[in-house]
């Protein structure tokens, strides 16, 4: 069978060849409409724009008060006041009148004197023309209003309709198609089945081409059939410019796109060298620009900002946008494949004045991961990835005021971080709140390594029996804080009615029972490590051992969906999924702050939320939690309390 796919392609000769493809066919040019001004509100002039008018078209007022002329008011002075008769050598005029004819200046009502006889009485001389409007003193008719290569504003729109221009010809905006495929593919308000997948992509790809300017219209989910492929593509190719094609564009049984679109139209580029992203289609059809964008949501997501954008922005007239970036410091060694562009998405922290950028899990599916990121951090082709510590740049995702300052707790996964980043919400505090999950002992290296101020654990310490503190001691070289969030209980959870029967920690060592575990680091893979050491338990007896989540909300997932007989977590993540939750251990959750950010504002307003009322009753409305030592604040280091 003949491989679909041409040769991968670097991505800037990727969009290269595309553009030059589309440019050579004319699909590229920017399309002129005329709109009324009153809703050109974001639009590009297509066109330079001159005053019909001029702005004023009269002389004008500046102030209240009276209009005279400045020859009657020479030689005005406190011991010699001028009299002019009102109606005659002063006309009374309102900010914006007319300056009667052979008037030349204005007088403010608060310079002047009324007299009982009908006279102002000045005391100073008016220079000519003072506090007058002249015509054309804002805009001379012919003079240019607005100039094409900048969006029309709320002031632009006012300053046109001011000088007499009521419609402008600018860009239209690009018809775009968006056409799902795949016959898994199930709308997003139905409950689907096992092989069925909810249809959001195409919301998702919408929204994103009106945010670039394009006017999005969404098919519906096209069967894996290249016959209805091909039918909507002709159909969709009659009223756009741009034609969007989702997912099938792959090397599966069921990919029938690329064939379709060689066949209908013209493949320029079949395959890029990025990661996520590789299976991108580029080329044309039947006069419509063409972008086959992979199905994974991540992947779909990245590739319509890395073509499609572009693509948008040179329909619109636009120059390239310039995205907002930051230098900051990786808190974590990535491995990129040599051969290909990666886009890493990162969460961002600042810390000690400098940003801190830790990378998200990678998969192309991961749509959490894209829904947290703050940025992305390009890993160029044959730089095999990030060392951690290395300077990066990230380029935003969210708004510059979005990440203008994030508190980042790193650490071990706790449902209360939740509550916590609500109340930094419904305070409406100057920052952010964001939690990285990567275990407890994560979280101390993190504090150790200064990438974040904050971690959460919850670490028993085997010689001693009791948490956390004995783990701070060893691990960080600085005076610390321990801040108590709450005691919780770690069980086991299973499918509602325990179908196995199980009730101890032995009882994970069964042959018929699947595990599935946390990941090496975490506070809860340490404690079921401990209880399997002290009942003599090898790990390696218990079937899924090796199979690692990354939080109890995993956890829970993996037990309610069948991929195992039972895990470990809290009871709170229990519940969310319907599960049955069996208490095994009561462990001290909290948070591990250095001595020296105690100062810094952000986690001075943490303490007060941990320390009031409504986190407490927030965390104790959480199954299995208990707040009795919540807000308790430990010393570890120089001059400890015990």
């Amino acid at each position: 069978m003949t491989d679909p796919f041409l040769p991968e392609v670097p991505l800037e000769e990727a969009l290269s060849r595309w553009f030059a493809h589309l440019r050579a066919r004319g699909l590229l040019a920017p399309t002129p409409v005329a709109v009324p001004v009153a809703e050109s509100l974001g639009r590009w002039p297509a066109e330079l724009v001159l005053a019909r008018r001029s702005c004023p078209h009269y002389c004008a007022a500046a102030m209240d008060g009276y209009a005279v002329r400045s020859a009657d008011t020479a030689g005005a002075a406190e011991s010699r006041p001028r009299r002019l008769k009102v109606g005659v050598e002063a006309v009374a005029v309102s900010t914006g009148q007319p300056v009667p004819d052979g008037f030349d200046a204005v007088v403010m009502l608060e310079e002047v004197e009324r007299t009982d006889d009908g006279h102002i009485l000045l005391r100073r001389s008016v220079p000519p023309w003072q506090h007058v409007r002249m015509v054309g003193e804002d805009l001379v008719s012919g003079e240019a209003v607005l100039h094409p290569g900048r969006p029309i504003g709320p002031v632009e729109q006012a300053m046109m309709l001011a000088a007499g221009v009521t419609a402008v010809k600018v860009w239209a905006p690009p018809p775009v198609a968006v056409i799902p495929t795949g016959s898994e593919l199930v709308p997003a308000d139905s409950d689907p089945g096992p092989g069925e997948i909810p249809e959001f992509n195409s919301i998702m790809l919408a929204n994103v081409i009106r945010q670039w300017g394009g006017e999005p219209s969404v098919y519906d989910p096209v069967p894996d059939d290249p016959g209805a492929i091909a039918s909507c593509l002709l159909e969709a190719a009659r009223g756009h410019r741009v034609l969007v094609i989702n997912a099938g564009s792959s090397r599966g049984p069921e990919d029938h796109v690329g064939e379709v679109c060689r066949r209908l139209g013209e493949v320029v580029v079949h395959g890029v060298a990025l990661r996520p992203g590789k299976p991108t289609l580029l080329g044309s059809l039947k006069g419509c620009a063409l972008l086959g964008l992979p199905g994974y949501p991540v992947s779909a997501y990245l590739t319509a900002r890395l073509f499609l954008r572009p693509l948008l922005e040179e329909m619109l007239g636009r120059p390239r946008g310039r995205d907002q970036v930051l230098r900051a410091v990786c808190a974590r060694t990535v491995v990129s494949p040599p051969g290909r562009d990666e886009f890493l998405r990162v969460i961002l922290g600042r810390v000690d004045e400098r940003w801190v950028a830790v990378p998200l899990p990678r998969g192309a599916g991961v749509l959490s991961s894209l829904a947290r990121a703050d940025g992305l951090v390009w890993v160029p082709r044959g730089s095999e990835g990030v060392s951690e510590g290395t300077e990066v740049e990230v380029t935003l995702i969210r708004s510059p005021e979005e990440v203008r300052d994030v508190l980042l707790i790193i650490g071990s996964h706790d449902l209360s971080f939740d509550v916590l980043a609500a109340e930094v919400a419904h305070r409406r505090l100057p920052w952010r709140l964001s939690a990285m999950a990567v275990g407890s002992l994560g979280g101390l290296a993190a504090l150790r390594r200064g990438w974040a101020l904050v971690a959460g654990i919850h670490l028993l310490d085997e010689e001693t029996g009791s948490y956390n503190l004995p783990f701070v001691r060893r691990m960080l070289d600085e005076p610390a804080v321990l801040v108590a969030l709450a005691h919780r209980w770690q069980g086991l959870m299973v499918k509602a009615g325990n179908p196995k029967g199980l009730a101890d920690w032995t009882d994970l060592a069964r042959e018929d029972v699947v595990f599935i575990n946390r990941q090496r680091g975490s506070g809860t893979r340490l404690l079921l490590d401990y209880h399997l050491r002290r009942r003599g338990i090898d790990p390696g007896r218990l079937p899924g051992y090796d199979h690692e989540v990354g939080n109890h909300l995993a956890v829970a997932q993996a037990v309610a969906a069948g991929r195992a007989d039972v895990g470990l977590g809290v009871e709170a993540a229990a519940r969310e999924f319907g599960l049955e939750f069996i208490p095994l251990a009561r462990e001290l959750f909290e948070l591990v702050i250095p001595r020296r950010a105690m100062d810094d504002p952000r986690v001075t307003a943490l303490l007060d939320i941990v320390a009031s009322g409504d986190f407490r009753r927030a965390l104790e409305a959480l199954p299995g939690y208990d707040c009795e030592v919540t807000g308790r604040v430990r010393a570890v280091g120089e001059g400890e309390g015990r």
